[in-house]
């Protein structure tokens, strides 16, 4: 039977390689994607108003936004205009209405396909 001497420099290179190799595994390993939260929204009715007038939302200006499931949402896709003078006396800015949407909630606003807003009372 022979006996095999490791040399130094072989010993050396063999210890770097599993070094790397556990290294590269631990790396891989930490990897994660985080999708996008969505939530599919048909034809719920939902109340809808300016976000920062009436629900007392945090942005930049008047946006139109809409309270579903007790959760407000800035929406994309329509704007608050698009209903009227929002600042006229049953504009989004003094009044809060309700309207049925359909559309998709994507990281934490409110994707509008359709708004059909609801007779006031």
């Amino acid at each position: 039977m022979k006996t095999y001497i490791w040399k130094k420099k072989t010993m050396k290179q063999l210890i770097f390689a599993l070094f790397i190799s556990v290294l590269t595994l631990g790396v891989n390993a930490q990897t994660t994607v985080k999708s996008p939260t969505t939530k599919v929204i048909t034809k719920q009715s939902v109340d809808i108003a300016c976000g920062e007038c009436q629900f007392k939302m945090k942005g930049k200006d008047c946006e139109l936004a809409v309270k579903i499931d007790g959760k407000f949402y800035f929406v994309d896709g329509k704007g608050i205009d698009d209903f009227g003078d929002a600042h006229g006396e049953h504009g989004f800015c003094n009044a809060i209405r309700k309207a049925e949407v359909t559309g998709e909630i994507v990281n934490n606003r409110f994707k509008a396909k359709e708004i059909k807003l609801l007779p006031a009372k």
